[in-house]
């Protein structure tokens, strides 16, 4: 201990004037907008770049789980595809239509970094805006939504999980179209609550949960889990109920980031009527 003591006189202007350097760095990057946006950016690379190698370690562990998956995946796709090359021949489009071009477009990204024990749970991924990935931008998996694209650097990006109090889904009963909010409850990582539902709408247990649409992050119809139970309330008109979520946050290794061609144009549509 007195050792210790001697140290820290003998060295208490280096310290000090490192504590003030510290002091002094963290009020440049919180009170200036362009150091803080700076500060951000180069972090997310130096973390995003240790995730990367941590998880090249956990992928070698993981080859089998993740090719099992993988080959579920694409037999999946070969099905969607053989379903929509059957349609097309039915029914042949004779002259392309502008309308009908894709409004969405996916991105392959591979998780690097992802919580689910927080109540405010981040998602990190091994792309960013040099892969063409923007903030709001909709993140899924091959089972379901997973988050949004919050943070982006040149080769990485963070976003909300699911698994995040802050981050609300515009989503609906798939069976009757009835729309609300998902929101995570902040208690198991494989479940969350519906809001908004009235309470005279008929709701089953596995009934389907998918996005509405009624949003510029995600297409409509994206898979989000299943009604694992409902009750209703004495003194409201809407419905509790549990949504039991079909991505596997615990799992998570490959995603696609969905981006909207359409978004820009609908974010200024949209801000004409703010005030109206």
């Amino acid at each position: 201990m007195r050792s210790l003591f001697r140290f820290l006189l003998r060295n208490y202007f280096v310290m000090m004037f490192l504590v003030l350097e510290a002091i002094s760095f963290s009020l440049i990057v919180s009170l200036n907008n362009y150091q803080r946006v700076a500060f951000v950016n180069s972090s997310n690379d130096i973390v995003g770049t240790l995730y990367e190698r941590f998880s090249h370690f956990d992928d070698y562990f993981s080859l089998s789980r993740t090719n099992a998956r993988l080959a579920a995946e694409n037999a999946s796709l070969h099905k969607q595809l053989e379903f929509r090359i059957r349609n097309q021949e039915k029914y042949p489009i004779n002259r392309p239509d502008t309308v009908d071009a894709p409004a969405y477009y996916f991105t392959s990204a591979k998780v690097i970094s992802n919580s689910v024990n927080k109540q405010f749970n981040y998602i990190s991924l091994n792309k960013g805006s040099r892969q063409g990935i923007k903030p709001d931008m909709g993140v899924i998996s091959a089972d379901g939504v997973v988050g949004v694209i919050t943070n982006v650097s040149p080769n990485y990006s963070t976003g909300l999980s699911l698994l995040n109090k802050r981050l609300s889904i515009p989503a609906k009963i798939n069976k009757n179209n009835y729309f609300g909010a998902l929101v995570w409850d902040g208690e198991h990582a494989n479940t969350a609550d519906l809001k908004e539902i009235p309470f005279h709408i008929i709701v089953n247990v596995g009934d389907t949960v998918v996005t509405s649409g009624y949003s510029s992050i995600f297409p409509e119809g994206i898979m989000i889990g299943t009604i694992k139970n409902f009750d209703v309330e004495s003194g409201t008109n809407f419905y509790n109920i549990k949504v039991e979520l079909s991505t596997n946050f615990r799992t998570l290794k490959y995603v696609e980031v969905v981006k909207n061609t359409k978004q820009d144009e609908l974010k200024r549509l949209e801000s004409n009527n703010v005030g109206e």
